[in-house]
């Protein structure tokens, strides 16, 4: 407690924490991840408006397990590997505590932690505090998002869409909960609903009766035969969608391209690892491979691609997109809890927000120049779910927009002549 006491602003809303296990694209970076905290805060005051005097960034620093770093003379962090167990919960625990105590009602979000602990971490404490992991909801929500834009140019209908994930992490059982949470909204029972979603992993696809299969995958574990071969699954399951979540580059080959555009008419195919060198396709390739008829969407930015007398514009499924909202959403209303309805109004909100020169050229999400609109709207759809389950103690004002706008943060700076 007495390191957060030494924050020099009182008047603290949203701290962004990580342990530096799984930065994005980069692995462990034991304390040298803060950095990613420090960015994300970044991002909720450009993105969202919430005043950098309200933003903590916060490391725990509990060892790395990178070598590189440990024989780093130059490195800053605690040269031990990885603490785990008992006195990783229990530091844990006290920072939670900590946090609550000297900020009371302050925003807690989870980041780049790894599998071990991202998602016992939320199921332990969500219900305790108001926290949130971005990896596993975020990701959920903007990229839910991008399948109900897709809906617009398939004409399809979201109860008759098969997702396969390549790759089982936080991003993608985090896209199948939101996923299976807009199905029950449509009438599915939750089993029914979680059967829309199937996850390949690297030791294949993830079936009923498979050995040794981790907690977070187990609802995601149907009957089929199994296969550790990608585009046999494809060729089986016949997936209306591939969102490739792998974190290594070229697993979406022209084969998988030609199998899934043999399988539909216009195949949804997200590429979403990062960085962009990490890609399971590029944009061009998948644009190609399809003949023009892909919907795809990346993790990273893809230029626009000419084929066919044609310009695309990939969209870049980004979390930027959903989690500066939603924090702002939550800041304002003064929420208890973060709750999966806020992050499926946030998917439906970005959604909506996507408008028909959007989806002319084939991006699934608004441009990020329209990033400060999209993100308030999605504030006062949060916020408005706050107030109607009686999430706050706050009272509901008559124009929750209105009250957004007059928290927000806009760096506009006298003249002085």
């Amino acid at each position: 407690r007495g390191l957060l006491e030494n924050w020099p602003h009182a008047d603290a809303r949203m701290i962004v924490v990580t342990d530096g296990e799984r930065i994005l694209g980069l692995g462990d970076l034991g304390a040298d991840g803060m950095g990613i905290a420090i960015g994300k805060l970044a991002l909720y005051t450009a993105c969202a408006g919430i005043h950098p005097t309200h933003c903590i960034p916060v490391m725990l620093d509990v060892g790395t397990n990178n070598e590189s770093l440990l024989n780093d003379p130059l490195y800053n962090g605690i040269e031990q590997k990885r603490v785990r167990g008992e006195q990783y919960d229990e530091l844990f625990a006290e920072f939670i505590a900590a946090a609550n105590d000297t900020f009371p009602g302050i925003v807690i979000q989870l980041e780049d932690f790894g599998n071990t602990n991202a998602f016992r971490l939320l199921a332990e404490y969500r219900n305790q505090c108001c926290l949130f992991n971005d990896d596993i909801q975020g990701t959920g929500a903007v990229t839910a998002a991008g399948i109900i834009s897709a809906m617009r140019l398939t004409g399809g209908e979201l109860g008759k869409q098969r997702l396969l994930f390549l790759g089982a992490g936080e991003a993608g059982i985090g896209t199948a909960d939101i996923f299976s949470a807009a199905l029950v909204r449509e009438g599915a029972t939750p089993d029914e609903a979680r059967r829309h979603s199937w996850l390949f992993d690297s030791k294949g696809l993830v079936v009923a009766g498979r050995s040794s299969l981790a907690a977070h995958k187990m609802p995601y574990a149907h009957e089929h035969a199994p296969t550790d071969d990608f585009i046999t699954a494809i060729d089986t399951l016949k997936p209306t969608a591939i969102i490739g979540l792998s974190g290594q580059p070229g697993l979406f080959t022209r084969d998988v391209i030609e199998t899934m555009s043999r399988c539909n008419d216009r195949p949804i195919v997200f590429a979403l690892s990062n960085p962009t060198a990490n890609s399971e396709c590029t944009a061009e390739q998948a644009y190609a491979w399809s003949e023009g008829r892909a919907i795809f969407a990346s993790g990273s930015p893809f230029d626009p691609v000419d084929y066919d007398n044609r310009t695309f514009v990939p969209g870049q499924c980004n979390n930027a997109y959903i989690f500066p909202g939603v924090g702002l959403g939550v800041v304002t209303s003064r929420a208890r809890h973060v709750t999966d309805e806020m992050f499926l109004a946030a998917a439906d909100g970005l959604a909506s927000q996507v408008n028909e020169s959007d989806l002319e050229c084939g991006r699934l999400f608004p441009p990020l120049s329209r990033i400060r609109d999209v993100s308030t709207q999605i504030a006062a759809d949060v916020a408005a779910i706050a107030y109607d389950r009686g999430l706050t103690e706050k009272e509901r004002p008559d124009d929750i927009g209105q009250d957004i706008q007059n928290y927000v943060f806009q760096p506009v700076y006298p003249h002085y002549a």
